[in-house]
């Protein structure tokens, strides 16, 4: 063969390879690219092209499709009593995509999870029949939750410790999800651009300072550590305590309250600053972080199954700003969920149950793939020693001390109230806490619950845990606990 007809023939055949593979390239690589880009207008059509799968609350769902009368897209998410459960479900939008469980679950919702199909569907490419989300949440806890949030700005989350299912999720002020179904640009803005947030989940996804409530860890840490061998020992307390290293006096909300070297149990009680800033100071930060770190701070991967935000407990600090992480300043924060989690765990024993709010997930035939209830995972927090002088402490808190407000009949309560200081110096309005367990006298059934309020109508003189966030807590113990 002539040497330029060899040479030409090898270039051709170079060129159809290479057309080869940037064909299989286009089809297999960009096209996946293409399919799965948020911009892309077919895969919205094809996910709205039958309804989609249902999230399940107490046996009804809550959330259904319905058919649209015009456009190219034949089925919207509906939602029912969109806004109590908006915390839970969060939005499947046509435009804005999906959060919260839709989010978490949107392949089962919409029936691409390889899961749902069969043999021949797997064959065919034929979308499967959707799945469903059954949740842990109790309408009945999630309601009188979101009822006796109100008008206030807050959240409250509710657990079973000893299954760790998740019974209410709740975040004030709250939205719709069914007016962002469509898209519609006029609701969008204006959810986005409310400087009350309705859209941001508080009970997860908002970390705040927790006030008093974080000395719950400070008091489980210095008990498992032995630095006091019981909550009813005297402390080595001054009051008021110099906070180390600087000119500053730490003192307490009640000047007359009895603080100075007071016991772990009395400064629960009283809730006592200056107990608890020098407890953190002895022990040193490690093993304040260290136990902090046991309850599920600074979890970056806190999933139940939407993933919270972390909660953090801070490093690198000197004494005084130790000191000041003892009563869940300085740059400590938590969300309500870390903080009944930390209820939880001492209501059970001292061990806590994985949190989480789905029960199981089912395809289209009503068949369980995966329940979350059978294995939810546990581990140790503390002794069942520390356990039961922390709910001992606890109990004192509420039937003589600062969270009489969650006194509840038939009910053994225990608590703890927080009032977290709020901007530079103080200088904006209080958060207000409350953690607490509720064991039911006649069933021995448990509930933790912690709930923060932000904001609401009250002066400022009048925020505090117990006037606003125990009786909150009251009206979800009581609804839990059917009492």
């Amino acid at each position: 063969m002539n040497k330029t007809i060899r040479r030409a023939s090898v270039f051709a055949l170079l060129l159809v390879f290479a057309l080869l593979v940037r064909a299989t390239w286009v089809q297999f690589y960009d096209g996946r690219a293409l399919a799965d880009d948020k911009d892309n207008r077919r895969k919205a059509i094809e996910t709205y092209s039958q309804p989609l799968g249902n999230i399940v609350v107490g046996g009804s769902a809550v959330t259904g499709s319905a058919q649209t009368t015009g456009g190219d897209l034949k089925y919207k998410r509906t939602y029912k009593k969109g806004e109590l459960y908006a915390a839970v479900t969060g939005y499947s939008s046509q435009v804005y995509g999906a959060t919260q469980l839709e989010g978490v679950y949107q392949d089962l919702l919409d029936g691409t999870d390889s899961r749902l199909k069969n043999p021949l569907d797997t064959i065919t490419g034929k979308r499967a029949a959707p799945g469903d989300v059954i949740t842990t949440i109790d309408p009945d806890v999630q309601k009188a939750a979101y009822d006796a949030l109100g008008g206030k700005k807050g959240a409250a989350v509710a657990i079973d410790p000893a299954t760790g299912r998740i019974l209410a999720v709740v975040s004030t002020p709250s939205y719709d999800p069914g007016v962002l179904s469509t898209g519609d640009r006029s609701a969008w803005k204006r959810l986005t651009d409310d400087p009350d947030k309705p859209m941001t989940n508080r009970a997860l996804r908002q970390p705040l300072p927790p006030g008093s409530t974080f000395k719950l860890v400070v008091a489980a840490a210095a008990l498992e550590d032995g630095l006091y061998s019981s909550v009813d020992v005297r402390t080595d307390s001054p009051d008021p305590y110099h906070l180390p290293g600087t000119t500053r006096e730490l003192s307490n909300e009640n000047p007359s309250a009895p603080c100075e070297n007071a016991t772990i149990r009395t400064a629960l009680q009283y809730s006592c600053n200056n107990v608890f800033a020098k407890m953190a100071v002895d022990l040193g930060q490690d093993k304040v972080r260290a136990m902090a770190e046991r309850f599920g701070f600074d979890d970056r991967s806190q999933d139940v199954p939407v993933r919270a935000y972390t909660s953090v407990y801070p490093k690198d600090m000197d004494k005084a700003q130790t000191a000041l992480t003892g009563i869940g300043q300085f740059d400590v924060t938590a969300t309500p969920l870390q903080m009944a989690m930390v209820s939880a765990a001492i209501a059970h024993g001292g061990e806590l149950v994985r949190p989480h709010m789905v029960s199981r997930t089912t395809d289209g035939d009503g068949d369980v793939l995966e329940n979350f209830d059978d294995h939810p995972g546990s581990k140790r927090i503390v002794s069942s020693s520390t356990a039961t002088q922390l709910r001992s402490a606890m109990r004192t808190v509420v039937e003589q001390g600062t969270g009489t407000n969650a006194r509840l009949s038939g009910v053994t309560v225990g608590g703890k109230t927080g009032t977290a200081q709020h901007g530079e110096n103080n200088s904006q309005v209080p958060y207000a806490w409350f953690t607490s367990y509720g064991t039911s006298d006649s069933t021995g059934r448990q509930v933790a619950v912690a709930v923060v309020v932000e904001q609401s109508d009250a002066a400022r003189s009048e925020v505090s845990g117990n006037g606003l966030a125990a009786p909150v807590a009251k009206a979800v113990m009581r609804a839990a606990l059917k009492n």
